[in-house]
């Protein structure tokens, strides 16, 4: 009795061992003849393929006042970010030593018209000794010698008269630029806009005589270029007239929208790379060594600013479009694998029954994201994108969709 009780047991643990047996072997065959994928769904959406560049937005017009003149900014009558027009004041430079310049100049210009009149007595009197000589002389009551000197005289202040007025018209230039330094101590806006920096404070001395120092930056606003730039290896896929759209950091979720206006024609900082290279025996080539460094060139295009929430030196993610396409059938173009002779590629999809098989598909548009299927697969199939290491635990369908 108790022997049939232990052989029952023995039975018992032994069947249990063989199905552990069972169970493990199984799994580990069959993680070998049927790999987990890592898979995609074909389904429909649209389809955007653009060229992505880092822009910078600037102000359509911009301009720094600077100051003609040499002197104490006496004054400054805007602030920071005020709105002015087109001829509105902004500030004032001590005018006192500029406008005694103009009283000189307009003194000189007065000597000389009182020298003009007397010279123009000296003439009309050179001019009745002259005409006096000559009608003794015709009646020979006089010299040669006087008439010769009465004429010599007449010659000698009518020259004097011309030498007076070339002076007096160089006084008059001389009026005319002290009158328009005097003028230029006040500073006008020349066009309408916005304060957006001020570079020089009331009471700073301002020096001309080389270049026009900066007081203020006026920009308007209304309108931003934005320059976006571009890498050498997608400028030729980019043209004028093409549409585009960014985002700021600031506002991802508000998208602007343009039309490239032009493509500068060289590198951003060709100018000053040409410059540096200027002193060595190739700088006529125009191409200056760059070291390996990355190329890029400028698309600029405008976007209205209302409210102007756009402001300068934002940064801007910008999508130049190529194409778009609506509602078509996309699979990741991580499934596409090699590309045959003919122009399709090898997709690899999972069919319901667990096997892969192989397809050729034709693409259209690919954006390095989603491809757009021409023909070789339907919507709802699941292609292959990769394949999950062993003991991770995914499911054959477990990927996107």
């Amino acid at each position: 009795m108790v022997k049939s009780r232990y052989r029952r047991l023995a039975a018992g643990f032994s069947a249990i061992v063989a199905l552990l047996l069972a169970i493990v072997g199984y799994r580990h065959f069959a993680s070998h003849d049927a790999p987990p994928y890592l898979t995609a769904r074909v389904e429909r959406a649209d389809l955007e393929d653009a060229v992505l560049a880092a822009g910078t937005l600037y102000a359509q017009r911009q301009v720094d006042v600077g100051a003609q003149v040499s002197g104490q900014l006496k004054s400054l009558k805007v602030d920071l970010g005020a709105q002015v027009k087109t001829g509105q004041l902004l500030g004032e430079i001590d005018p006192t030593l500029l406008e005694h310049a103009l009283r000189q100049a307009e003194a000189e210009e007065q000597s000389l018209e009182a020298q003009r009149h007397a010279s123009e007595a000296r003439l009309e009197l050179a001019s009745l000794v002259a005409m006096r000589e000559r009608q003794l002389w015709d009646s020979e009551a006089t010299s040669r010698e006087a008439f010769e000197r009465a004429q010599a005289q007449w010659h000698m202040e009518r020259a004097n008269l011309r030498e007076v007025d070339a002076r007096r018209k160089r006084a008059r230039i001389e009026v005319g630029k002290a009158r328009a330094n005097a003028g230029y101590t006040r500073i006008v806006a020349p066009m309408a806009g916005e304060i957006v920096a001020i570079v020089t404070r009331e009471g700073q001395t301002v020096i001309a005589e080389q270049q026009a120092p900066v007081i203020l930056k006026l920009a308007d606003l209304d309108t931003m270029t934005v320059k976006a730039q571009v890498s050498e290896a997608d400028v030729l896929r980019v043209a004028p007239g093409q549409r585009v759209h960014f985002t700021v950091l600031g506002d991802p979720d508000t998208r602007y929208e343009g039309t490239i206006r032009a493509i500068e024609p060289a590198p951003q900082d060709f100018a000053e790379s040409s410059g540096s290279a200027s002193g060595g025996g190739h700088a006529s080539s125009g191409a200056p060594s760059r070291g390996g460094a990355a190329v890029f060139y400028n698309a600029l295009f405008e976007v209205p600013n209302p409210g102007h929430r756009l402001r300068i030196s934002m940064t801007a993610q910008v999508s130049i479009i190529q194409g778009t396409a609506k509602h078509i059938i996309v699979v990741p173009s991580s499934a596409l694998g090699a590309k045959s002779a003919g122009g399709s590629f090898a997709v690899r999809v999972l069919a319901q029954d667990g096997r892969v098989e192989t397809r050729q598909v034709r693409v259209g548009m690919n954006n390095q994201v989603k491809a757009q299927v021409l023909s070789g697969l339907e919507e709802g199939e699941r292609v292959v994108i990769g394949e999950v290491p062993h003991g991770d635990g995914a499911s054959p369908t477990g990927g996107e969709g």
